[in-house]
């Protein structure tokens, strides 16, 4: 068995603009994961299900200690072709669809290792100690034009394309998976959240929310923050702390849930 896994809250809310929730996210003791669906006609969450549902059903084999570290990093790349095939077929079946996608960051933990797979720009956070920091790299031209240096932090936060993404799950095979490894370190707490979430709030906010030490209430006060600076979209927080026991608990939220 693995010697560390996640104890999770989680929490996803449509917001006060949408009409209704294109988000999804899973957590299980071993696996946690939010995906944003955008596109097509009712198709946001279509995608975003697929995703999450996908993961959800590999989390056995990837929690399995009969599988050696290679495989598991092969099987979680080709999860996101399996995504990617699914949402094809859907869309090949109702042309309504077409245009659909999703985001997809999930966290896998085994032993003393946490695995990140990052597709778009929903976000992952790790507090440790008093330091936030984003392990995620946005897939959007603004992070592009910020790593070019070409626009300052100001200027992206005001920019008209900030939410254009330049990777997703969209049925076209094409995207380049992103798999980012760090060590265990007991204390830390982690954040997966839609951009429902990191485009409201600040990582000063960020931080206050996850710095409370209750979980349920680190939680509540996030969702509550975004819907006091009015909540224009969907919002789906995953807070995640490291433990030794495993809880029993798994559970789809969002779109995924209904």
């Amino acid at each position: 068995m693995s010697a560390h896994f996640f104890e999770t809250s989680a929490r996803s809310a449509i917001g006060l603009v949408r009409q209704g929730n294109e988000d999804s996210g899973f957590y299980s003791p071993q696996l946690i994961a939010v995906a944003d669906g955008m596109g097509g006609h009712a198709a946001g969450e279509v995608a975003s299900r697929i995703a999450v549902q996908v993961l959800q059903k590999l989390a056995p084999t990837l929690a399995s200690e009969s599988i050696d570290e290679d495989s598991i990093e092969d099987l979680l790349m080709h999860s996101l072709h399996s995504i990617d095939e699914e949402i094809t077929a859907v869309t090949n079946e109702d042309i309504e669809k077409r245009g659909m996608g999703t985001t997809l960051t999930a966290l896998l933990i085994r032993n003393n290792q946490i695995s990140l797979l990052h597709v778009g720009d929903s976000r992952c956070y790790r507090l440790r100690g008093n330091t936030l920091e984003q392990l995620s790299n946005d897939h959007t031209v603004i992070q592009e034009l910020l790593d070019q240096g070409a626009i300052t932090e100001a200027e992206a936060a005001e920019h008209p394309q900030r939410s254009m993404l330049t990777q997703a799950l969209c049925g076209d095979g094409d995207v380049t998976p992103v798999l980012q490894v760090y060590e265990v370190k007991k204390g830390d707490r982690y954040l997966l959240c839609s951009d429902g979430l990191s485009g409201v709030l600040t990582d000063k906010e960020i931080k206050v929310g996850l710095k409370k030490s209750d979980k349920d209430e680190a939680v509540k006060f996030l969702n509550d923050a975004t819907y006091i600076n009015g909540a224009p979209d969907n919002v789906t927080i995953l807070i995640a702390d490291i433990s030794e026991t495993a809880s029993s608990t798994s559970e789809l939220l969002g779109a995924a849930h209904d």
